[in-house]
């Protein structure tokens, strides 16, 4: 009686779980279904202008026809996509690179700080003429806009990970002599880790923003491309529709970043942590 009752009460605990999950779940799709009937309600009845709020089955069917009647959409995504990506690897790369010299360098910390704080105070996307100016009308610019905005978020979070750590584990690893490659590969670097992921995080979408404004600015391919052409000719339910694109291209690009954070700093996520504690405990059994 006992074991059955032991193994039962976790599935229902799942089944309680998985009920919860799905009630929430509608809740959501329910709210937005609401949210579009109300919209297309308003703009059928002529509430609001067209050019100013398009109806949803207007958008829909514009992004049905720049997705899979035209086609060409695909490129101007891949484009785009392609500059977002490159600005944040190379902003990031930057950033953090700088942030680990000025966290093991007080000197350099503090010669490079007025810097810093003068890239961060100025306005970035006013440098964007210049970064036109420098780099030519290519798609050189646009990665380049994509780096400077999204440089800051790594810097900052990386050295403030960095220099946050714990004085009591520091003093630990110094009374055991450590070396400061040792104190900052097992300790510095996984204090800050979490810190960094959210750096990243919002850089990616900062780094796609950059890419959109480079395209404003100077370019004939890409979504801020495209957004700009069906702007300038009103035709707002394929500008709306570009800008479902985008959004979800922002979404796809913070969820990866989100699963390279769980997989990363794997100790802040419970269940990797347990997966991983079973997966040694196994390996320790054939041992």
């Amino acid at each position: 009686m006992s074991t059955t009752f032991e193994t039962t009460l976790p599935e229902q605990a799942v089944q309680e779980k998985g009920e919860t999950r799905a009630t929430r779940i509608g809740k959501h799709i329910a709210l937005f279904l609401v949210v579009i009937g109300a919209w297309e309600c308003v703009s059928a009845f002529g509430w609001v202008d067209q050019l100013i709020l398009p109806r949803p089955s207007a958008i829909a069917v514009s992004l049905v026809n720049l997705a899979f009647i035209q086609g060409n959409v695909w490129w101007h995504f891949g484009v785009t996509l392609y500059e977002a990506l490159a600005g944040f690897v190379i902003g990031s790369a930057i950033g953090i690179a700088l942030a680990i010299a000025a966290g093991l360098n007080e000197s350099f910390r503090r010669y490079i700080s007025p810097y810093i704080v003068a890239i961060q105070v100025t306005p970035r996307i006013a440098l964007a003429p210049i970064v036109i100016a420098w780099l030519g009308f290519g798609i050189g610019p646009k990665i380049g806009i994509a780096a400077l905005i999204c440089f800051f978020p790594p810097f900052i979070n990386t050295l403030t990970g960095l220099l946050n750590v714990d004085e009591d584990a520091l003093e630990m690893f110094h009374s055991l002599g450590a070396k400061k490659s040792q104190i900052f590969w097992r300790l510095m670097l996984p204090n800050a880790m979490p810190i960094i992921m959210a750096g990243l995080k919002t850089a990616i979408s900062l780094a796609l923003i950059g890419a959109i404004v480079g395209e404003f600015i100077s370019a004939s391919e890409g979504m801020g491309v495209l957004m700009q052409r069906y702007t300038f000719s009103l035709n707002m339910a394929s500008s709306f529709a570009v800008l479902v694109m985008l959004t979800v291209m922002g979404y796809i690009l913070f969820v990866l970043t989100e699963a390279a954070d769980n997989w990363l700093v794997f100790w802040r996520h419970d269940a990797r942590m347990v997966a991983l504690s079973k997966k040694k405990a196994r390996n320790w059994r054939v041992d």
